[in-house]
């Protein structure tokens, strides 16, 4: 797993434990949504089960904690191959959001992590777990 994206990031909400722990939390969340779409009869993101669950821009940290607790369950459901890094995706998240402190998302909070649930294909695969060229 590589996070090391987050140095060319200039936000400073996204420099923060919390801020990153977030964002990364988008990103799985994201990710499984995604994986979602191939049992979905549309293919739409917008119709995913996950999707309709999330309520963007004013999600709670509660909810967000109750949709990452979801993550082993779904993944399991929706058998993805690809379930132990999405899990360890969520676990990091949950890690870095736990040894922060904070109480609460506020507008920082629901906007990173639309951007990384928006952008999950091209975090997950392009930068966090992408294959290092030798």
């Amino acid at each position: 797993m590589n996070t090391d994206f987050f140095n060319e990031l200039r936000d400073k909400y996204l420099q923060t434990d919390f801020g990153k722990g977030v964002f990364l939390a988008g990103v799985a969340i994201g990710t499984l949504a995604n994986a979602q779409l191939r049992d979905s009869k549309e293919n739409k993101i917008e119709d995913t089960p996950l999707f309709k669950q999330i309520n963007f821009g004013k999600m709670t940290l509660k909810e967000l904690k109750r949709q990452i607790a979801r993550i082993p369950d779904l993944t399991k459901a929706y058998r993805i191959n690809y379930s132990e890094m999405i899990e360890s995706l969520a676990g990091e998240a949950g890690k870095l959001m736990l040894n922060s402190g904070s109480k609460e998302l506020g507008v920082d909070g629901n906007f990173a992590f639309t951007v990384a649930f928006m952008n999950s294909k091209e975090y997950f695969w392009g930068k966090i777990f992408k294959k290092r060229e030798e």
